[in-house]
């Protein structure tokens, strides 16, 4: 008897009959075989075993396809936690120049790799689940079986680096659960409410009673965890549009403090004369040619330098040869020529801008361990107090001399890195802080006692909607040109949609599995009627 003759003669092109095929296979012994690197064909079964071989087949496709389906998961969550980082990866990008004295941007490489492993993994999982749903077996290539290994390992990796050396990336992902939490929500309890359609297809045709209530259970406990989820959910976004706070003010940093609004935060350094001058690395390799001007102290720090030393050095070509942002490639042939032309600048400078364009100048100074800090203190109040600048308008950042900067300057206003005390003297105005030592219900209690919260560094938009919605003074942030442009949070959402989505996904989960198993009722009867008329005829044959 021939393969055309059991109808097996094109068991991946023939459709409608290939589920026939298959069964009628079985029971005279063939097992087809489908790979997801060779062409599916049919082979001949021992008679001895088949049943325990096909069983023992199947038992191990479906071990592999839940580690494939684990992988999936795994660098899914890797893809969300590289996507958060980003916001702090120009630190990342620090770390590495001072080990390696290599300058990149390691987010490209970072996204880049994390795209090709969750590509690779979701176009696996996806050809797996259509030959499952098929009823064909995995027979999962060695090839991608290594594959999916090293995927695990690398992530596994990259997760354990993460909690090693960025331990506190770990609280940045619990602050986008805040914002992403309700809408991760909403979509899961949909991608689970479809499920149920494939579900009740497998565990109608699954003949094991153990299988089937373990898989029911597991479902029914998943779904019911996920309709419990809003009450352990607490998010600033959820929030009617009236209730929105004011948009927070933008202390431009870095590269960014022209396209600021408002105010900009700066580094100050003083020179080894006594000149304060900005500069954000306490050495200068980075950021100019010291190592062509200065080959023998191109390693000291930058206040080891004299202020005519200090002039000498290129501050600007760097910026065009190591584009540390991508906007540097927006500059105009004029633009990057005047870039090679600057020079480090002094904070006298600095206050002569920032009192022309009418804007609030923080910064900070340092190294407050160097032994001769309070001489730099005094250096930079004298160059504030001959500037004519208007008091009000300089935030005062360092801890070191503090009491002696308000009694020679006491308009300057104080801004504190610190929280708030129970026994505090004074009662602070300002404060200012990295942006995962606050959270949402801190800040809106600072902000309902008067007192000035600036966070940083808030570069990604969905970070600062998340500090938006919690009512946050203002932030510091490299990216101006971004967020300047943002009219409304990326995330905010209605309490009472958020609140309709278990009530409407309850009668869908049931009407999806009901329907489905009358469906299979009606087929299974259809085409076990056909499968006897086969055999009957191959019978008489």
């Amino acid at each position: 008897m021939g393969d055309a003759e059991l109808g097996l003669a094109s068991p991946c092109v023939e459709g409608s009959k290939w589920w026939l095929g298959w069964r009628m296979a079985l029971a005279e012994g063939f097992s087809p075989e489908v790979s997801l690197l060779t062409p599916c064909h049919w082979s001949l079964l021992p008679r001895a075993e088949p049943q325990e071989t096909v069983i023992s087949g199947f038992q191990c496709d479906y071990s592999w396809f839940l580690f494939l389906f684990c992988v999936f998961l795994f660098t899914l969550v890797w893809l969300y936690v590289a996507i958060i980082i980003l916001n702090d990866f120009h630190n990342f990008n620090e770390f590495i120049f001072k080990q390696r004295k290599l300058w990149l941007d390691w987010s490209l490489v970072l996204l880049i790799a994390t795209a090709v492993l969750i590509t690779y993994s979701a176009v696996l999982l996806v050809l797996a689940l259509c030959l499952q749903l098929c009823g064909q077996p995995l027979k999962l290539h060695w090839l991608h079986k290594t594959l999916l290994i090293l995927t695990a390992l690398t992530v596994a990796a990259a997760f354990t680096g993460l909690g090693i050396k960025w331990a506190e990336e770990w609280r940045s992902a619990r602050i986008s659960l805040q914002a992403t939490g309700p809408f991760l929500h909403i979509g899961i309890v949909g991608g689970m409410t479809l499920l149920a359609w494939p579900l009740a297809s497998f565990i109608y045709r699954t003949r094991n009673t153990g299988l089937k209530v373990f898989l029911l259970l597991v479902y029914c406990m998943v779904m019911t965890a996920l309709y419990l989820t809003p009450l352990g959910i607490t998010s600033p976004c959820i929030m009617e549009e009236n209730q929105l706070p004011p948009k927070p003010a933008l202390v431009g940093h870095r590269g960014a403090p022209m396209l600021a609004t408002q105010s900009f935060h700066l580094c100050s350094f003083a020179s080894a004369d006594g000149v304060p001058f900005l500069m954000h690395d306490e050495e200068l390799l980075r950021t100019t040619n010291v190592q062509a001007v200065f080959p023998e102290r191109a390693a000291l720090n930058s206040t080891t330098f004299n202020w005519t030393d200090l002039q000498q050095l290129d501050a600007g070509s760097w910026f065009l040869e190591r584009k540390p942002f991508p906007t540097v490639q927006s500059l105009s042939a004029g633009d990057r020529y005047q870039a090679t032309k600057q020079r480090i600048p002094s904070l006298e400078q600095a206050l002569e801008a920032a009192k022309q364009s009418n804007i609030s100048i923080m910064f900070d100074l340092r190294p407050e361990n160097h032994s001769d800090y309070q001489s730099f203190v005094n250096a930079t109040l004298e160059v504030i107090l001959q500037s004519g600048i208007p008091l009000q308008q300089v935030l005062w950042l360092p801890d070191g001399f503090r009491e002696q900067v308000k009694q020679r300057a006491p308009g300057v206003q104080q801004v504190y890195g610190r929280k708030r005390l129970q026994n505090e003297k004074e009662p602070l105005l300002h404060v200012n802080l990295p942006y995962q030592d606050m959270s949402s219900e801190e800040i809106r209690q600072y902000r309902q006692d008067n007192i000035s919260v600036n966070l940083y560094v808030v570069n990604q938009p969905w970070l600062f909607s998340v500090l938006w919605c919690s009512g946050v003074s203002s932030v510091t942030t490299n990216a101006c040109q971004v967020l300047k442009e943002m009219k409304h949070p990326i995330w905010l959402l209605q309490t009472a949609l958020w609140d309709s989505t278990g009530e409407s996904s309850i009668p869908r989960v049931s009407s999806n599995l009901l329907f489905r198993w009358l469906c299979l009722l009606l087929w299974d009867k259809s085409e076990t009627d056909v499968l006897l008329t086969k055999i009957n005829s191959l019978m008489q044959e």
